[in-house]
């Protein structure tokens, strides 16, 4: 396998796409024509900073989210309390709903303070993510040049890589 000065494997870019579909399908190719894909890597280019703005927030959102959150963590420590506790007497159902209603309680009160010390900045709810612009197949470079006969079609038969 070749490798630079660093250490790192030589690879060639053998395709350039301008959608990850495209680039998969790419691959898909190569591994249909018989190529030994664990020599292909995917490289996103360009990469840009994405966030999607999904609603306002105000107070009554702020407390529903902060509930949620708290109901499921407050249902985590009810099983978990549950399970130790709930062969005493009680039960276990009492107990997930009263750690529930804990958990939903503090989560809403919690989130609330939050949104109040926030004094109106960043009153919106969004989602982040990364974007590429484009996309590289590349492959080692001792498979490169078999990379590119296969996905041209002109492999032979029997090849041996």
């Amino acid at each position: 396998m070749n490798t630079d000065i660093t250490g790192r494997t030589v690879r060639r870019t053998i395709a350039t796409t301008d959608s990850y579909a495209d680039a998969e399908a790419v691959v898909d190719g190569l591994a249909d024509a018989g190529f030994p894909v664990e020599h292909v890597t995917i490289v996103g280019r360009d990469l840009r900073f994405v966030e999607q703005i999904i609603g306002h927030v105000n107070g009554w959102r702020a407390a529903a989210s902060g509930a949620g959150s708290g109901l499921m963590l407050g249902l985590l420590f009810g099983l978990l309390f549950g399970i130790w506790f709930a062969h005493d007497g009680t039960s276990l159902l009492a107990i997930l709903a009263s750690w529930a209603g804990f958990g939903a309680l503090i989560g809403a009160m919690i989130a609330l303070l939050g949104y109040a010390l926030s004094g109106g900045r960043r009153n919106f709810a969004s989602v982040t993510g990364m974007q590429a612009q484009h996309f590289d197949v590349l492959v080692d470079e001792a498979f490169a040049d078999e990379a590119i006969r296969r996905l041209a079609g002109t492999a032979p038969r029997n090849p041996t890589i």
